[in-house]
């Protein structure tokens, strides 16, 4: 049996990232999902927090053959020692995936295979297109999972990301 780990900010989850869990899906039986910046929600960046994402996640991958657990990662400040954080979090894992060139290298450095997958129509399915079409009322939904649509929709997602954006244009980070 094989395992492997996919880590992501998913704010929110969109189609990008359910067409990298199609692809990693072919490789393992099961896949932990790590929910990255897991302390941080309610803000432009990080507008949702990770328990709206795991929702998102489950809700999105109910209909897939595939074995998945959604896990908060929270940041550390200090590459030297993330890979073993993960790993704390995590359930065992035989390879991880991810795009990240940080993240690459760090699992690299710790020994643990990585694969890379080729991004899905990255130009529109990013995390930032999503939230500032969000932001300005324009059509996101087209970019994410139906479920998503759901769980942003019963958590008022549209209205926070909103106020959120405005104090967060409106502090002066001096």
């Amino acid at each position: 049996m094989t395992r492997g780990f996919y880590i992501g900010r998913f704010q929110p989850f969109h189609n990008g990232h359910l067409s990298m869990v199609e692809q990693i899906a072919d490789d393992v039986d099961e896949l932990v999902l790590g929910i990255g910046s897991a302390d941080d929600s309610h803000t432009t960046r990080n507008p949702f927090t990770a328990g709206e994402r795991i929702m998102m996640i489950t809700k999105s991958l109910v209909g897939y053959d595939l074995v998945t657990y959604a896990v908060p990662i929270e940041d550390l400040e200090r590459n030297s020692v993330w890979v073993s954080h993960v790993q704390s979090m995590s359930p065992d894992f035989d390879i991880a995936y991810s795009n990240n060139p940080l993240v690459i290298q760090l699992f690299r450095e710790a020994g643990i295979e990585i694969r890379q997958s080729p991004m899905f129509n990255r130009e529109v399915l990013e995390g930032s297109e999503v939230r500032e079409r969000m932001i300005s009322g324009g059509d996101w939904e087209s970019l994410v999972p139906e479920a998503v649509v759901d769980v942003v929709e019963e958590m008022n997602g549209i209205e926070r990301i909103q106020m959120v954006s405005e104090s967060d244009s409106n502090t002066n980070d001096s």
